[in-house]
């Protein structure tokens, strides 16, 4: 049966990959109209079509040169005993920060020009033995830095925006979402420190999961500060976030973090695509993480036509739902910083051996092989200590972080909240380079710094109906199925996902 659904699938019509889902390539496998061979070789004439030539999203690294040897290996089996696993054929785009066997990783910078990993990184690894084929490494922000924009020294230019071609991706995942967003892939894995999942999410129209600090292994991805550094899925539904996300939560004992995770496991997210999952829902609208003097108004009317469209889904809506006591707690500045990048890179670097060509952080700024825009700050994290988790830094750093998360807590309860929501940005994407512009990232704070999970969904467009927006989904710690419950009914009602023109379907 299975031969026969291969020989059928040769002489199908050409399967159509541009916003297409997880479940409709399966369908469309197990039909008959589909082979895996036949997937990724549509989406390689896609990244050779409008990756670097066309509008030139300059969204891809390194492709994978195996991929189409990995495809019909896949077909082969499909072909004996059916899918290998949930995510059986799902070419994935993965952010050049994870090691990826067999393939470079350079965390955007040519000091690490030329390394490859002898191992992938967990989340690599789990999706691969789920039956993905990694199909290319994207473009980032070097050294995941910047949240504003994706340009780095190992790729020349800038990721564009494939919904506006002059405007930014936000960072430091923008690679990824620019090549999910476009359709070069079918799904992405990124990392977020401060915002890099659900910011260039927001301004391409995915859907981004920041996990609980603990639910999701970091080990494989390169460190910019594993205090807050989580990695996940970004997607263009949020079905297809979920079926990622459901393949990459677990405990890793090479990332000590995930411990915890056991505890809370096993959970099936993908029981949580409920329609009606808003009704009973208590949401409360977080005025303190978007407003400022230079929010946008459009956004803002954006954001609040989304508050309506939650209300009219069933969630009762607390507005305004205020974190209280915020603005006194304050971190000891005196006591110094706590680990941070010198401290997590230098102990990465050192853990690779020989197959890297810098060892330290002070062998990348000797190097010179860094984008220039980079150098400040990498010369200040060099001057500065590298403070380990026994120092007085991580001391006041932990105290800190207890406290705002006993804040947000108190305010959940008083309120009888399931979760907040906010505009994931309070201004539309900037031009490419532009630093001036108010930037309305609003993403730094609250999930960072207490560990809990956000969810970013598509909810609208500005600027004519031309830009991206987003709106953050914030609930407490181990609380996802209920936020990707609450995100799939809102896309739901809503339906705001559409393609970018820049990147129409091939013909």
């Amino acid at each position: 049966m299975m031969a026969a659904a291969l020989a059928s699938a040769q002489s199908a019509a050409p399967f159509e990959v541009e916003e297409a889902t997880i479940a409709q390539v399966h369908e469309a496998m197990k039909a008959g109209r589909l082979t895996c061979r036949a997937l990724v070789g549509q989406y390689l004439k896609r990244i050779e079509a409008y990756d670097k030539n066309g509008p030139a999203i300059n969204s891809l690294v390194v492709l994978n040169p195996y991929a189409e040897k990995q495809a019909e290996d896949l077909d082969r089996l499909f072909a004996r005993s059916g899918f290998v696993g949930p995510l059986h054929c799902v070419p994935v785009i993965v952010k050049d920060n994870f090691q990826t066997e067999g393939l470079q990783t350079t965390d955007g910078a040519l000091a690490l020009a030329g390394f490859l990993p002898a191992k992938d990184a967990h989340e690599v690894k789990r999706v691969k033995g789920a039956g993905a084929i990694v199909l290319a490494k994207s473009n980032m922000a070097e050294w995941a830095f910047s949240p504003y924009e994706t340009v780095n020294s190992i790729l020349p230019g800038y990721t564009r925006n494939p919904y506006a071609l002059d405007r930014v991706t936000a960072g430091s995942s923008g690679g990824t979402a620019a090549s999910v967003a476009a359709s070069l892939g079918l799904v992405g894995l990124g990392s977020d420190t401060g915002n890099s999942i659900r910011g260039p999410s927001s301004h391409q129209a995915l859907v981004g999961i920041r996990s609980t600090m603990g639910l999701t292994s970091r080990a494989g991805v390169m460190p910019l500060s594993l205090l807050a550094d989580i990695a996940g899925p970004m997607a263009r539904t949020v079905e297809d976030a979920a079926r990622v996300f459901q393949v990459i939560v677990g405990s890793d004992p090479d990332d000590p973090v995930t411990a915890a995770a056991s505890a809370h496991l096993p959970q099936d997210y993908l029981a949580a695509l409920d329609r009606n999952g808003l009704q009973g829902a208590t949401i409360g609208v977080l005025h303190q993480a978007y407003e400022r003097p230079t929010a946008d108004p459009e956004i803002v009317r954006i954001f609040m036509t989304a508050v309506e469209d939650l209300r009219r889904a069933g969630a009762t809506i607390v507005d305004p739902a205020a974190v209280e006591g915020l603005d006194g707690i304050r971190r000891a500045r005196e006591a110094g910083p706590c680990m941070g990048f010198k401290y997590d890179l230098n102990r990465y670097l050192a853990a690779q051996g020989d197959r890297v060509p810098v060892k330290s952080l002070a062998e990348i700024i000797r190097s010179g092989r860094y984008h220039p825009s980079n150098q400040a700050r990498l010369e200040n994290a060099e001057k500065g200590p590298e403070n380990g988790p026994e120092s007085a830094g991580c001391q006041a750093d932990t105290a800190y972080r207890e406290k705002v998360r006993e804040a947000v807590l108190q305010t959940m309860d008083k309120l009888k909240l399931d979760a907040f929501v906010y505009p994931t940005w309070s201004n539309p994407p900037r031009l490419i380079g532009d630093l001036n512009t108010p930037h309305g990232d609003n993403s730094q704070f609250y999930s960072p710094t207490t560990g809990f999970p956000a969810i970013n969904v598509p909810m609208g467009y500005s600027r004519g109906g031309t830009l991206p927006a987003g709106m953050t989904i914030y609930g407490r710690a181990w609380s996802e199925a209920k936020l990707i419950k609450y995100a799939y009914a809102y896309e739901q009602a809503t339906h705001h996902r559409r393609a970018p023109a820049s990147t129409p379907p091939l013909r």
